[in-house]
């Protein structure tokens, strides 16, 4: 079995990248002479993906204008939009109708060049609700930190004030059980699910040797244009 389907969460304001995005979402950033969202679909076409959700909120006609139904990027896309804004976990929750397997999913603003049908191996080992993919990270202060053993997360440490460590790398795979453990409205994967599921012992973790750039703030963008390959 492989992964066929990913959700990209791609509906947020980018309110830390003001003032470009006043007028351009942050997922129609340049990066290398593409928007964003454009290198995180290949990386999902390079992984055997062919179907994308991507869920949209603000400035979303020019997302979907730019990339229609995907067949220009080899791919199929369907969209689920925001009326208001609903976190990272909300949308989740309102694509239930095309998470039928396994599914991939993505922070809209995380460029990284990750292997997910090796991920998607583990987690269906792991024969949990959710995987994250965790990367080495030397300062950790402003990601927080993930505490993990035997492929089970077991906490999550918020804003540590110094330190290196294991941090979410803003990819993961679900099952579709998933949508039962996210609250109805606004809902943050990493604040009202994630902490929950760990607690149950039922969140796995996989450290992926793989470069991960933010690209949800100014410095964040600034390195992945010198950086992204």
């Amino acid at each position: 079995m492989k992964l066929t389907t990913a959700l990209i969460l791609a509906g947020g304001k980018g309110e830390r990248m003001r003032p470009i995005t006043y007028e351009i979402p942050k997922p129609m950033l340049p990066v290398q002479g593409k928007p964003i969202l454009a290198h995180q679909i290949e990386v999902l076409k390079k992984n055997g993906i062919d179907r994308v959700i991507l869920s949209l909120g603000y400035l979303q006609k020019k997302i979907s204008s730019h990339f229609g139904y995907g067949s220009k990027f080899g791919v199929r896309i369907n969209y689920v939009v925001e009326s208001k804004p609903l976190g990272t976990a909300g949308p989740i929750r309102l694509a239930k109708k095309y998470l039928k397997d396994s599914f991939a999913a993505m922070n809209g603003d995380t460029l990284i060049d990750i292997d997910l049908q090796a991920l998607y191996e583990f987690h269906r080992k792991q024969r949990t609700p959710a995987t994250i993919a965790l990367v080495k990270a030397e300062k950790a202060s402003a990601s927080g930190l993930v505490g993990l053993r035997d492929g089970k997360i077991e906490s999550f440490t918020e804003k540590p004030k110094s330190g290196s460590g294991l941090i979410n790398a803003g990819v993961y795979v679900f099952e579709p059980e998933i949508v039962r453990h996210i609250p109805r409205g606004r809902s943050m994967l990493e604040k009202d699910v994630f902490p929950k599921l760990a607690g149950k012992g039922v969140l796995s973790g996989m450290v992926v040797n793989a470069k991960m750039f933010d690209v949800g703030t100014l410095e964040g963008y600034a390195k992945a244009i010198k950086g992204w390959k």
